[in-house]
């Protein structure tokens, strides 16, 4: 027998405010008609003033842990992947674990920008593995709209803010593919990508939060290439292949990219759970939104196969098998 980390629940967050892309035809020289083609985004939402990646973070939370049918109190663990944290310490998983009502276990942050989740998830797989924790929040929370340059109009049109969660919880499984639950991981990265994705401004440089810079051709050269590798990694590991996949979900970065792994894993797009139209990026937040939202459109069902997969700066990119 064999110990896996299953999903037991899920959920999301998104801001009340939605921002078209026609909003952003007053303030920079782009149409509406321009960032669907280039990217697939039709609007985005943005956080409220005062309205933290914590509160955001805390309200999917919430939401997962209602649909796993639990409380704050049974879960072990709370791990936030976000690049967007409410300060620069203490950690937005902590500022989670008390406004979920939480009194035990231990939270910690993840950092690996839009692949946050994906790392979040492969370290919450560790410590179920380990014995360590038996149930873990694992949440990505993203408040991109406060580091957008909104005069570069080729990065601002992008981003959007909002949360998902998911509850994994030790279970045991047969020790073969047929198991529910993480499968197997792939993480990678390489620091001298570094200048392609980036926030100009930090701690110990700037001692600002800086603005995203991007070089969003070199990107998503990248993208669609590391993407489609780290996949066939992960289920290579899990014994499985392209055809046993029921469902990519995927870093909602743009539909181009989304497009261009899919032909690449030879997976047909109607098996790919696609919000980039309604969320646009929201980093680490966007597999777990979109895992939420597939559920909830009744895509993504008990048993199904399902691989996520993302990259961000660094260049870091990884991606999760999973049976649901």
């Amino acid at each position: 027998m064999t110990t896996r980390a299953v999903v037991r629940g899920v959920g999301h967050y998104l801001p009340a405010r939605v921002v078209e892309n026609s909003e952003f035809e007053a303030s920079v020289e782009t149409s509406d008609e321009w960032i669907r083609a280039r990217t697939g985004i039709e609007r985005r939402h943005f956080a409220a003033e005062g309205e933290t990646t914590s509160d955001m973070g805390a309200a999917a939370a919430k939401a997962a842990l209602a649909d796993a049918g639990l409380t704050a109190d049974d879960v072990d663990a709370v791990i936030v992947a976000t690049s967007t944290a409410d300060l620069t310490f203490p950690s937005a998983a902590t500022m989670v674990q008390s406004k979920i009502g939480m009194t035990k276990g231990f939270a910690f942050d993840v950092q690996a920008v839009c692949a946050g989740f994906v790392f979040a998830l492969s370290n919450a797989n560790a410590l179920i593995l380990s014995g360590q924790a038996k149930r873990v929040l694992v949440i990505g929370a993203e408040t991109f709209s406060r580091i957008l340059d909104f005069t570069d109009r080729s990065t601002c049109v992008l981003f959007g803010d909002g949360a998902g969660a998911v509850v994994v919880e030790a279970q045991t499984g047969a020790g073969t593919a047929d198991d529910r639950g993480i499968l197997a991981t792939d993480l990678n990265s390489d620091g001298s990508y570094r200048d392609l994705l980036y926030v100009d401004g930090g701690v110990s440089t700037t001692g600002t939060a800086g603005h995203l810079r991007m070089q969003g051709n070199q990107v998503f050269r990248h993208a669609v290439e590391k993407l489609a590798a780290t996949a066939h990694a992960a289920l290579d590991k899990a014994g499985l292949e392209s055809g046993d996949v029921d469902w990519i979900v995927p870093h909602q970065a743009n539909i181009r990219i989304i497009e261009g792994t899919a032909k690449r894993m030879q997976v047909p797009m109607e098996r790919v759970v696609v919000t980039v139209q309604d969320h646009g990026n929201t980093s680490a937040a966007s597999i777990p939104l979109a895992l939420s939202v597939g559920k909830a459109r009744g895509q993504i069902k008990e048993g199904d196969l399902v691989v996520t997969e993302a990259i961000g700066g660094g260049l870091s990119w990884g991606s999760v098998v999973l049976r649901w």
